[in-house]
C-alpha cells in the first residue's frame, strides 16, 4: 500500500481554506478594523468633550451631573441655552447641512444596504456639530445614535480609500459602529451585539472577528482616558424571591406600552412638525425654548440625563417624580428631535425605562411588600425592556445593560422582562423605531432582502443599452412598444414585463421619451435580481 504523505494531506486540508480565507480580503479587513477602531474611539471621546464645552458655557461644567447645577441657575439662563442652541442648529442646517437634519442609526442601517452609498465624511461631522450643540445647550436626546453614524462614517471614508467588496464594506461599516457603541458606554461585548443585530441584521463568521477587533480598539482608546468605569455604578441588587416572576411578566408588559407609547410621541410629533409651516431656520428655537420652560419644572430632562437615570438606579427619587418624568421625558425627547436638534433615542429610552421601572417597583412593594425586590432592581429591568423594545435589539441591549451595570445576577428577570417588552411591542406597532424610521422614507428592510431588492434596483442596473453608433431612426419610440424609464425599479419592470407578456421593454431616456436608449429582457432582470440574493445569502452565511 503506498503511504500518503502527512504534510501532503495537511496541506491538501489547509491549503483551500487559506484560499478562501485570503479570497475574502481578511487579512485587510482584520488590520482595517483595528485602524477604523481607533478612530471612532478617538472621534466618539473628542464628541463627548464638545458636549461638555458647549454646556460650560453657560452652566460652568462639562460634567454630567447637572441637576443642583440647572437648580441654581437664573431661570433666564436655563431658558436662554437650549433656545440660543436652537438658533445655531437652525442656521447651521439651513445654510451648511445639505440633509437639513441631523442623520443616525437609521441612515447608517440604510447605507448598510447600499453598501456604504450615501454615508459621506463631511455630513458626518456636520451631525456630530448638530449633535454637540444640541445636547450642551440641553437638548433632550442621546449622544450614541450620532457618533454611530459619524463612526460609520469614517469607516466609509477607509473603505472608499482600499479596494473591497461589497461585503467587506458592510462588515467595516459595523465595525465602526461596534466601536462607536464601546467608546461611548465603555460595553466592548454590547458593541458587538450592535453592530451584528442592528446594521448587519445577521451573524456570519467572517464579520465577527473584525467587529470584535474594532470595539475592542473602541474600548481600549475610551477607557484609556476616561478610566475604566461603568457608565452606572449601583449596589448588587438581588431577586428576593422567584414567586416574582409574575411581577417581572408584568413589568415586561407596562415597559412595551411605555415603548409603544413613546415611538408614537416621536412619530406624531415628527408628523406635526412636517406639516406645520414654519421655517427651519425658526423650528429650533421654538423647540429649544419650549424645553428651556420645562427644565424650570423638570431639570432632570435635560442632557442625555445620565444623573436621572444613575438616581433612579439608586432609589434616590421619589414615585411621583419617576412617574412624571416618564411623561415629562417622552415629550422633551420628542420635542427635542422635532424641533431637528441632534441627538438620538438610546440614552433616551434607557432613561425612561429607569423611571418606569423603578415606579412600577414602589407599587409592587406597597402590594406585596414580603416579596418585592428593591426598585432599583425594578429599575434596571425597566432601563433594559423600554430601550430592547423601542431599538429593536433585544440581545445587545440585554448586554448593554450588563456592562453598564457591572453585573449579571438579574439575568433571567432581565431576560424575561426584555422578551416580553419587545415581543409585544412588535405585536402592537410591528417595527422598532429605526425601521419606522425607514420606512418613513420608502425603504422597506424588515420585510426581507427580495422587498428590498425589488424596491431599490433600477432598470439601469440590467438592461442592454443600445450601440453608440445606432442610427437615430431606430432609437426612435414607436407608437405601440412596451417602455419602462432607466430609472424605474425592478418590481416596476417586472410588472411591465408581465403586462407585456415577457417581451422585451424599450428603455426610454428621461431626457426626451421619444428616444430609446436600450432594451431590458425579463430574462435578465430575474437573472440579476437573482444574483444579488444569492449574494446576500452567501454574506449572511459565510
Amino acid at each position: 500500500m503506498r503511504w500518503l504523505n502527512p504534510i501532503q494531506i495537511l496541506k491538501s486540508w489547509i491549503e483551500p481554506n487559506w484560499r478562501s480565507y485570503l479570497g475574502t480580503q481578511q487579512p485587510k479587513i482584520w488590520f482595517l478594523s483595528m485602524v477604523i477602531g481607533l478612530l471612532v474611539s478617538l472621534a466618539a471621546i473628542l464628541f463627548r468633550l464638545g458636549i461638555g464645552a458647549v454646556q460650560w458655557l453657560w452652566l460652568g461644567t462639562s460634567s454630567e451631573i447637572i441637576i443642583d447645577k440647572v437648580e441654581a441657575t437664573p431661570f433666564w439662563i436655563v431658558v436662554l441655552a437650549p433656545t440660543i442652541g436652537g438658533l445655531f442648529v437652525g442656521l447651521f442646517l439651513e445654510k451648511v447641512h445639505p440633509i437639513k437634519r441631523a442623520e443616525g442609526v437609521a441612515d447608517v442601517i440604510e447605507a448598510r444596504a447600499h453598501s456604504g452609498k450615501g454615508l459621506k465624511f463631511w455630513q458626518g461631522l456636520d451631525s456630530a456639530a448638530v449633535t454637540i450643540v444640541s445636547l450642551g445647550s440641553g437638548g433632550s436626546g442621546g449622544r450614541e445614535g450620532p457618533i454611530v453614524h459619524l463612526g460609520a462614517s469614517l469607516a466609509n471614508i477607509v473603505c472608499a480609500i482600499f479596494s473591497l467588496t461589497p461585503a467587506s464594506k458592510k462588515t467595516l461599516l459595523a465595525c465602526g459602529v461596534a466601536s462607536a457603541v464601546s467608546a461611548s458606554f465603555n460595553a466592548p461585548i454590547a458593541g458587538v451585539l450592535f453592530a451584528h443585530e442592528v446594521i448587519l441584521g445577521h451573524y456570519a463568521m467572517t464579520a465577527f472577528v473584525p467587529i470584535v477587533l474594532a470595539s475592542a480598539m473602541g474600548t481600549l482608546l475610551s477607557r484609556l482616558y476616561f478610566g475604566n468605569i461603568a457608565a452606572f455604578e449601583i449596589p448588587a441588587y438581588q431577586i428576593t424571591s422567584y414567586w416574582e416572576m409574575p411581577a417581572f411578566a408584568l413589568l415586561g408588559i407596562t415597559c412595551a406600552i411605555v415603548a409603544v407609547c413613546f415611538q408614537f410621541s416621536l412619530m406624531s410629533t415628527d408628523w406635526l412638525a412636517r406639516h406645520v409651516k414654519i421655517p427651519l431656520m425658526v423650528r429650533p428655537v421654538i423647540g429649544g425654548f419650549i424645553i428651556g420652560c420645562m427644565a424650570l419644572v423638570f431639570p432632570e430632562i435635560l442632557g442625555v440625563g445620565y444623573e436621572a437615570t444613575d438616581k433612579a438606579l439608586h432609589q434616590q427619587l421619589p414615585i411621583a417624580l419617576m412617574a412624571s418624568l416618564i411623561v415629562a421625558k417622552t415629550a422633551a425627547t420628542a420635542i427635542t428631535l422635532a424641533s431637528r436638534f441632534g441627538g438620538g433615542i438610546f440614552s433616551p429610552s434607557l432613561y425612561i425605562g429607569a423611571m418606569t421601572g423603578g415606579t412600577f417597583g414602589l407599587i409592587a412593594a406597597q402590594i406585596f411588600p414580603e416579596l418585592a425586590s428593591s426598585h432599583g432592581l425594578y429599575a434596571i429591568l425597566g432601563m433594559g425592556a423600554v430601550a430592547a423594545a423601542v431599538l429593536g435589539a433585544p440581545v445587545s441591549t440585554t448586554m448593554i445593560v450588563f456592562e453598564l451595570t457591572g453585573g449579571y445576577a438579574l439575568s433571567i428577570a432581565l431576560l424575561l422582562t426584555v422578551s416580553i417588552a419587545t415581543g409585544l411591542t412588535l405585536a402592537l406597532h410591528g417595527r422598532s423605531y429605526f425601521h419606522w424610521q425607514l420606512e418613513m422614507r420608502g425603504v422597506f428592510l424588515q420585510k426581507g432582502a427580495h422587498k428590498f431588492l425589488v424596491t431599490t434596483v433600477k432598470v439601469g442596473s440590467f438592461f442592454t443599452p443600445l450601440p453608440k453608433d445606432t442610427p437615430d431612426e431606430e432609437r426612435a419610440h414607436k407608437d405601440g412598444t412596451p417602455t419602462i424609464q432607466l430609472m424605474d425599479t425592478l418590481e416596476k419592470a417586472l410588472k411591465a414585463f408581465d403586462a407585456a407578456g415577457g417581451a422585451d421593454l424599450a428603455v426610454i431616456d428621461p431626457a426626451d421619451p421619444k428616444r430609446i436608449v436600450g432594451y431590458a429582457k425579463q430574462v435578465n432582470a430575474l437573472r440579476y435580481f437573482n444574483k444579488q440574493l444569492i449574494d446576500t445569502h452567501a454574506e449572511e452565511h459565510r
